[in-house]
């Protein structure tokens, strides 16, 4: 059985709970400042958003120095506390500067988060990181809603997977969550509808698991290599500045 519908059938009440790495000292050495590039015309950096080949988005300078993944999880309480804390320093002091490149990945990790992150995704490129923003900022209303009806919930998860993820949308009030971010309900179902959404997230739950032994959320990859120990924006912070983006 595979993680993702291992975890679409288990229990709506571990929705949050999350894995997260222990904070430890950087061991990064400092080296010499990068140097800042300009952007293309008329934009910032932060504003250049793409899909990558390998399932997440990334803003910022494709050709940066210094290129962060970070895996998250929509249900990950300290997921949530890095975006609240990080987007908009990270945006302005390290990503426009085009020394720093920010991907996120969605690692998914229960019904809510499958179907919260499937609905981001099928929305224009340019929405994701403001959409992902805010979903962190409101997890506690999508915690709210999630809970309200769990028979309807539970009754969702018994459909079989090309029926499922639109009436787990409604027992989650996801749809109305999403509409009052400007999606229509019109958008929300056609993407639901396609089973091939929520297997795009499972096989990129598999490949970071496979590929970076991602066990917890958040985790950093920096250079391609596992950041260990940096699990908050401060730590974060720290090691880009000491890799030269300052």
């Amino acid at each position: 059985m595979t993680m993702l519908r291992t975890a679409l059938l288990a229990s709506m009440g571990a929705l949050a709970l999350a894995a997260c790495g222990d904070s430890k000292t950087d061991p990064a050495k400092e080296q010499a400042a990068i140097a800042k590039v300009a952007p293309p015309e008329g934009k910032s950096w932060s504003e250049v958003v793409a899909a990558t080949p390998d399932g997440g988005y990334v803003m910022g300078n494709p050709e940066a120095s210094i290129r962060v993944i970070e895996f998250a999880s929509i249900t990950c309480p300290a997921c949530a506390q890095f975006s609240n804390d990080s987007h908009e320093e990270l945006k302005r002091e390290f990503v426009d500067s085009g020394r720093v490149s920010f991907e996120l990945r969605n690692f998914v990790r229960d019904a809510l988060d499958a179907t919260s992150a499937a609905i981001i995704r099928c929305a224009p490129a340019e929405r994701y990181f403001p959409l992902m923003e805010n979903v962190f900022a409101s997890q506690n209303e999508l915690f709210q809603g999630a809970q309200a009806d769990p028979q309807a919930v539970e009754a969702a998860l018994a459909l079989p997977p090309e029926q499922r993820f639109r009436p787990l949308a409604a027992a989650l009030k996801l749809d109305q969550f999403f509409q009052a971010r400007g999606l229509t309900g019109d958008q929300i179902n056609a993407c639901l509808s396609d089973l091939g959404n929520i297997q795009k997230l499972e096989q990129g739950v598999n490949k970071a698991t496979e590929q970076y032994r991602v066990a917890g959320t958040p985790t950093f990859v920096i250079n391609g290599q596992v950041a260990d120990g940096v699990s908050s924006w401060p730590l974060l912070r720290d090691r880009l500045r000491l890799m030269g983006a300052r």
